[in-house]
């Protein structure tokens, strides 16, 4: 997979060592000419160019790329990358770093971004799931509310213990993706028992949020 990343700070730097580690191409826009250093992230392609520049994007055939990851510490910049990834070049999966929340709701599909990754907002939901049980956190938000990443931690005693995860009657459009059992991730199949204690990640869309707590039978 081709990757390009827009902004080599300590966070486009971590995305790349991350990716090349996992065989991925990647290219490095940095604009800032003291920020480029090869050396620390080795085998990436770094390019010393504005990624808010067309020409820029076009020079490095940005088309022909699988995925544009705006992470600048700069939110303007960051949604006139996605934009112009998206419209310009039609790169297929576009991801955003919001570094104000106080913007995030800007960062969807009408700024082309996919994803949009806001760093306060997963440390104060993993801070609220860390001690949340019986109810849904949301992780993160897909395609700006199309579709949510949630998480359930089961108390113990709860009345699903023992039920096999095919007799789980969960919405339409909700999937149940992982459990997390002690230090084990579980990819669940049909005849999976649930467990007190489990974390239960699920992909839902907000609209069937309150149907998912009704299976789960948890209280309002």
């Amino acid at each position: 997979m081709k990757v390009a990343i827009a902004g080599a700070g300590a966070v486009g730097r971590s995305i790349a060592r991350e990716l090349i580690v996992n065989h991925h191409e990647v290219t490095l826009f940095e604009r800032n000419v003291a920020h480029i250093d090869p050396d620390a992230v080795e085998h990436a392609v770094w390019v010393q160019a504005d990624a808010c520049e067309l020409s820029n994007l076009e020079r490095a055939d940005l088309q022909t790329f699988d995925v544009m990851v705006a992470a600048t510490g700069d939110d303007k910049a960051n949604l006139v990358v996605s934009l112009l990834a998206k419209t310009e070049f039609a790169v297929n999966r576009v991801v955003a770093r919001v570094n104000d929340p106080r913007n995030e709701w800007l960062f969807g599909e009408d700024w082309g971004v996919d994803v949009a990754v806001s760093t306060p907002r997963i440390l104060a939901s993993l801070v609220e799931e860390a001690v949340s049980v019986g109810d849904l956190v949301r992780l993160m938000t897909f395609r700006q509310g199309q579709a949510n990443l949630v998480e359930l931690t089961l108390p113990p005693n709860t009345p699903l213990a023992g039920k096999p995860v095919r007799r789980l009657t969960l919405p339409r459009d909700a999937a149940l993706v992982t459990i997390l059992r002690g230090g084990r991730v579980i990819v669940p199949q049909s005849d999976d028992p649930i467990e007190g204690g489990d974390e239960l990640i699920f992909i839902a869309p907000a609209e069937a949020e309150p149907a998912l707590r009704e299976a789960m039978q948890i209280a309002h």
